[in-house]
């Protein structure tokens, strides 16, 4: 599982450095003053309904895509559909988060919270027994 583990961690790393070398340079991210909260108003209510749909949206899809994984497969064979699973939710938040960099980049404050997010979901052993319901 380790090696599994292994790859599927330098996946993740590639895809949120990808994310914040994109936020960085087309973001502007070294001038500090950009990470203001907006003001938020009817007409562009939308915006901040991109990063809340795409953590509603990655969350269903995943746990729908694990629920499908068949429980009688060993752990190294539940790993591929977990990692695809994974690749979906990942791909969603990022895309949200680039989609919000490119639409709407005063709402770079929510691009940065899924970031965040997307950080926080880094594959561990734990996380993925715990998500295939292998603990005891």
């Amino acid at each position: 599982m380790q090696e599994q583990l292994k790859i599927f961690k330098i996946i993740h790393i590639a895809l949120v450095a990808g994310l914040i070398f994109a936020y960085f340079f087309l973001g502007n991210l070294s001038d500090i003053t950009q990470l203001k909260l907006p003001k938020i108003d009817s007409d562009n209510t939308v915006y901040l309904a991109i990063p809340i749909a795409a953590f509603i949206v990655s969350n269903f899809l995943f746990k729908m895509l694990v629920s499908k994984i068949d429980s009688n497969l060993s752990l190294k064979e539940k790993l591929v559909p977990y990692q695809s699973a994974s690749v979906v939710r990942y791909a969603i938040i990022e895309g949200s988060a680039f989609l919000i960099l490119i639409i709407a980049p005063d709402f770079i404050i929510f691009g940065v919270l899924l970031i965040v997010y997307l950080i926080l979901l880094m594959p561990t052993e734990y996380r993925i027994k715990r998500d295939l319901k292998l603990l005891d």
